[in-house]
């Protein structure tokens, strides 16, 4: 089990990023949340099987249809077992 923090940076914001990283998330069996940043990034922490957060940081250099991402930093933290869904937070 692992948990990654997410920033991501491009055209992520206003093209449904958060929505469709919570349904990735979910057929990824994650737990964790994704929001958007005041910088035009979206932040998120992933925590799950090591194979399917990978699966999903990899989906979050793609993202959704409309997105363009052009640069996905992750780092690597204490897996906590903290969340009991994934959810989208708001500013």
């Amino acid at each position: 089990m692992k948990r990654i923090h997410v920033y991501i940076s491009g055209i992520v914001q206003g093209v449904f990023f958060r929505a469709a990283t919570r349904r990735a998330a979910a057929d990824f069996n994650l737990t964790g949340w994704v929001r958007n940043m005041d910088n035009g990034r979206v932040e998120a922490v992933l925590e799950g099987e090591d194979v399917e957060v990978d699966k999903m940081i990899a989906w979050c250099k793609v993202g959704p249809p409309a997105a363009r991402v052009e640069k996905v930093v992750t780092a690597e933290e204490h897996y906590t077992g903290g969340f009991q869904d994934f959810s989208i937070k708001h500013l």
